[in-house]
């Protein structure tokens, strides 16, 4: 695999309609919102979907979730022990290599190797954290969200018995009627040498975002209610370029129609004096 050729940029504009984009627990399950009726997308929330096309792209993940394991592995703690060579080090405890443990975990899987990881389970003498070059942004949209809800009713008991609630049992599903969100991330080059994520890697991970919402339906997001709508890619040639990753941020402006109702409605342009042209991969 071949070094990172310089520092990375991206944004991401993705659309939501009808759809609940992450939903909070802590509040019924909501859309996430801010005080000012923005909708949010958690950092988290992000990295699962990529994680999970990367898994889609025959990539080696190390955090899957349960019903996308393609390993057998039913914990982290099984996933590291089934890698021989990390088993062997960590059985050393206290003697461990933890350069030797974290650069073969970096190795081994590339969600590790792009977002870090803490090795760290109950019982183990070992404790290991690794730092990623890859940083995503929790996503914002672009104007005030409107969410709506919808009360629904099982038809159906789980159980039987008199402790079972009753068929007609009364829920609530929420969504967003139309957003759009950004998602801003970037990767380090000089953290991305610690961890070998190479150029190879960094174009598995455009793929990755180019396509995030790909096998991801459900009955909060149905097919197509959420789609990549534009991504802007920035590869710089230098280690640590003269504009800020704040600064290229900040070169987006975005104009909509009195009431927004698709992507198009949008007119959103980015310019920064003194920086390079990104790469701008559009679906619209």
């Amino acid at each position: 695999m071949s070094e990172l050729k310089g520092k990375i940029d991206f944004t991401v504009f993705i659309s939501v309609k009808n759809a609940n984009p992450n939903g909070d627990p802590l509040d019924g399950n909501r859309p996430r919102t801010n005080n000012e009726g923005y909708g949010e997308i958690s950092d988290v929330c992000i990295k699962r979907k990529i994680r999970n096309r990367f898994q889609d792209l025959g990539q080696k993940v190390f955090v899957q979730s349960d019903d996308r394991s393609d390993d057998g592995c039913n914990s982290l703690k099984d996933r590291a022990d089934s890698c021989e060579r990390l088993k062997k080090e960590l059985d050393k405890k206290k003697k461990a290599d933890r350069d030797l443990c974290a650069k073969i975990a970096c190795e081994e899987w590339i969600d590790v190797r792009s977002f870090g990881q803490v090795f760290a389970f109950k019982g183990e003498e070992v404790s290991l954290g690794i730092r990623g070059p890859v940083s995503i942004h929790q996503a914002v949209s672009l104007s005030p969200v409107e969410v709506i809800s919808m009360q629904i009713t099982k038809s159906v008991n789980s159980e039987s018995g008199k402790e079972s609630k009753a068929s007609d049992t009364m829920g609530m599903k929420h969504r967003i009627g139309f957003g759009v969100y950004k998602i801003m991330g970037s990767v380090n080059v000089q953290l991305a040498e610690k961890t070998g994520f190479s150029q190879e890697d960094a174009e598995i991970l455009k793929q990755a975002l180019l396509t995030l919402y790909e096998n991801d339906a459900s009955s909060a997001r149905p097919e197509g209610s959420i789609e990549v709508c534009q991504l802007y890619w920035w590869q710089h040639n230098e280690k640590t370029p003269a504009v800020s990753s704040g600064r290229i941020q900040r070169g987006f402006s975005a104009d909509r129609a009195n009431k927004a109702e698709k992507f198009e409605d949008y007119h959103i342009s980015w310019h920064v004096d003194g920086c390079m042209e990104p790469e701008v991969y559009d679906f619209i």
